[in-house]
């Protein structure tokens, strides 16, 4: 669909008539203004305004709310009661979770070995949705969980979820949203876990990876030492196309990133997974050929998905990721120096 952009006034295509912004202006610092106003009106259609205090300052992500008494933070289920951060809810956390059959269609399937490990047993993965999320993608695919923020999302105490775990559960994968605004209620669960072995489960995130460095140390601790995989969606490597896109930047994302690249070496197993969602336009071959470098940069074995694309949230109006775009991010990736890289989601192609 064919949109005017706000920064050089040209029509092009494909382009985000909600973003206003053409994929090469969205790159430029001079957008943030426009990319800002797109993330006010997003984000407001769910009461989630910017914060406007200073009284308290949250440290659980790359947002580092300012609150004032009462406030609640970007993500939706954190909040400054009486001068202190705490979650929405006291002793329970916005999740819900359901079981899923093995293999299931997690990200990071195609290099954990569950298929071969529990096929012939019957087990079972625990999918663990978290409601709130860190960031703000304008084609979210999961957007649909800031609806029920306010109102009808379900609570959940943590015994409830550890007793959901049986000797069938092979796994827990933590996702959402993302697990970032409410860490420490999926890592009070991994405790009591690891507190009765017989049942321990291996240990799955699924994340946008900007939390801050000391929870990621405490995600990849539980993940190392019991077995599972940390996946981060990788959404841009250039930080204003980022910020364009998800409202936020990805410096703490990239540098978490580095961070557990260095602690992959002590994982029996694949630890470390990246994906990108191909947004038509917006991260294209050459995009991915900058995250893929960098990965390369750290560790050229980290496996690396690249997602299509399907029209979604307030980036409806972009086409589907076209074979011919996948293919050549494919390509990309792969002279960027990564070995295990594929498109997860083909059939989803046009």
């Amino acid at each position: 669909m064919t949109a005017k952009c706000g920064l050089c006034g040209q029509e092009r295509s494909p382009m985000s008539s909600f973003l206003g912004l053409c994929p090469a202006c969205a790159r430029k610092l001079e957008s943030k203004a426009i990319a800002e106003d797109a993330h006010v009106r997003s984000r407001e259609g769910f009461g989630l305004k910017v914060p406007s205090g200073t009284e308290a300052r949250c440290v659980q992500c790359v947002n580092s709310c300012g609150l004032v008494d009462g406030e609640k933070g970007l993500c939706g289920v954190r909040m400054n009661r009486s001068g202190k951060i705490v979650p929405v809810l006291e002793n329970e956390a916005i999740v819900d979770w359901y079981y899923d059959p093995l293999p299931t269609n997690c990200v990071a399937e195609w290099v954990c070995g569950a298929e071969a490990s529990c096929l012939p047993a019957l087990k079972k993965n625990l999918a663990v949705f978290f409601y709130g999320c860190t960031f703000d993608c304008l084609f979210c695919q999961n957007w649909t969980h800031k609806e029920s923020l306010s109102s009808h999302a379900p609570h959940r105490t943590v015994e409830r979820l550890v007793r959901s775990v049986d000797p069938n559960t092979y796994c827990v994968c933590f996702f959402g949203g993302d697990p970032t605004p409410q860490l420490q209620f999926a890592l009070r669960a991994c405790d009591m876990w690891l507190a009765r072995p017989e049942t321990t489960p291996k240990i799955c995130w699924e994340t946008n990876g900007s939390m801050s460095p000391a929870l990621a140390d405490r995600m990849a601790d539980v993940s190392i030492r019991i077995g599972g995989t940390v996946k981060f969606d990788l959404k841009a490597f250039d930080e204003n196309l980022h910020y364009s896109l998800c409202g936020t930047s990805n410096r703490q994302t990239l540098e978490n990133f580095r961070r557990l690249s260095r602690r992959g070496r002590e994982a029996e197993d694949v630890f470390l997974v990246a994906s990108t969602l191909l947004v038509p336009g917006y991260v294209d071959a050459e995009e991915v050929r900058a995250i893929a470098e960098f990965i390369a940069g750290l560790d050229p074995s980290i496996p690396y998905s690249l997602l299509a694309f399907h029209p979604d949230y307030l980036m409806s109006d972009l086409p589907v990721t076209s074979m011919k775009d996948a293919t050549a991010a494919m390509a990309a990736a792969k002279r960027a120096g990564l070995n295990n890289v594929r498109i997860g989601n083909a059939h989803l192609l046009s």
